[in-house]
């Protein structure tokens, strides 16, 4: 069932209470995955699905990840205090570029141990990188201890292909989970995803996904 590889999404910085309430409940009925939210919302979202198998799901350095690692690791601690389950982070992508990919690891390793064993999906901004770039965030990913990674922010010039999923798939194997996000607005698209390796799918459509 394709619910159960959904996200289900709402990350906009105009997001209200009311529309997070309908998220979460939108989660339990369709047997979404989780929802994934702003962290102001995680103790929201945590009471209403406490009894529901749809995790909650927040962000970390989002949407830049340009954030000092001391910034991510608090925001982490602070969202598992509030019930967040799943934790995705967008890696220092500027670092990534300029080569420093000890910088890269040492932030995806904090935030990883800050989350203390819950789930760590590892933003990588597919469209502002190189082929060797995707290749070398994904490596540094699975070194860091992270258990996704994940195309897009959603926020940026671009988001997830299959073809980058793909690319990602064969650098992390079975070994870590991909995490289509960004542009995924129908079911034919979400298919394609699935079909180039994605283990999980981030839409804000995910209701037009499932219906279709």
């Amino acid at each position: 069932m394709i619910a159960s590889y959904i996200d289900h999404t709402l990350l906009k910085p105009e997001a209200t209470k009311d529309q997070v309430m309908k998220l979460c409940v939108e989660a339990r009925e369709y047997g979404f995955a989780s929802v994934c939210i702003n962290p102001a919302f995680v103790e929201l979202a945590a009471s209403i699905l406490n009894s529901s198998d749809a995790k909650v799901c927040t962000v970390v350095g989002f949407p830049l990840g340009a954030n000092a690692t001391a910034i991510k690791v608090e925001e982490t601690k602070q969202a598992i205090r509030d019930g967040a389950e799943e934790i995705d982070m967008v890696i220092n992508i500027g670092a990534l570029k300029a080569g420093d990919s000890q910088l890269v690891e040492d932030d995806i390793r904090a935030v990883v141990d800050a989350a203390e064993g819950s789930l760590v999906k590892v933003i990588i901004e597919t469209c502002l990188l190189t082929r060797e770039e995707k290749i070398l965030a994904c490596q540094l990913a699975e070194k860091a201890g992270a258990h996704f990674v994940k195309t897009s922010t959603g926020f940026s010039s671009g988001g997830a292909t299959p073809e980058d999923v793909a690319l990602m798939k064969e650098v992390v194997g079975e070994r870590l989970g991909v995490k289509a996000s960004g542009g995924v607005r129908d079911l034919a698209s979400a298919q394609s995803m699935i079909q180039a390796g994605a283990t999980r799918i981030g839409s804000s459509n995910s209701v037009v996904i499932v219906n279709s």
